[in-house]
């Protein structure tokens, strides 16, 4: 009976350490929830030099966790009112292969917080970058940018053109 406990014992310790689990900070930091600064269209602005797109990294990226977050705020914030849960109508579909702004992170982040002209409002300011990271972070789930491990759960209908491309 010892034996077969002891046993017991090792192989779940053996479980418990070989185990391996995302690990997430599921509260956000001060950090995190700093806005960014509005979009300046001059430079005859005060305040500081506002720094371009290009070396900004997503914290998410390929976070299943985020991915869920993201699909929420996307719609409570009714971006489904104009891109039709990716599909497209007012605003450009999520689902195509080539997107007119790119699709990097730093793109989309750039999209959702300064905007785009004939339509995309600018959201920087007005909610935290966090919520950004995770929007963007679902957006390239929806458009099949994200590893197939982290991809958020949408009905078949809804899959994404880049998925069903012949490889």
């Amino acid at each position: 009976m010892r034996r077969r406990s002891r046993g017991l014992i090792a192989i779940l310790a053996l479980a418990i350490l070989c185990c391996h689990r995302e690990r997430r900070s599921l509260t956000p930091t001060a950090a995190d929830s700093e806005r960014p600064m509005p979009l300046r269209v001059s430079g005859l602005q005060p305040g500081p030099k506002q720094l371009g797109a290009t070396g900004i990294n997503n914290p998410y990226e390929g976070n299943a966790y985020a991915i869920s977050q993201g699909q929420q705020l996307f719609e409570q914030y009714n971006c489904s009112g104009c891109h039709f849960h990716g599909g497209g109508g007012i605003g450009p579909a999520l689902m195509d292969s080539e997107w007119i702004y790119g699709s990097s992170p730093a793109n989309i982040f750039t999209t959702i917080s300064e905007g785009r002209p004939n339509g995309m409002p600018s959201y920087g300011g007005h909610i935290p970058v966090y919520q950004i990271w995770q929007l963007t972070t679902y957006v390239r789930a929806v458009g099949g940018f994200e590893p197939q491990g982290a991809v958020s759960p949408r009905s078949d209908e809804m899959m994404s053109r880049r998925a069903e491309e012949p490889k």
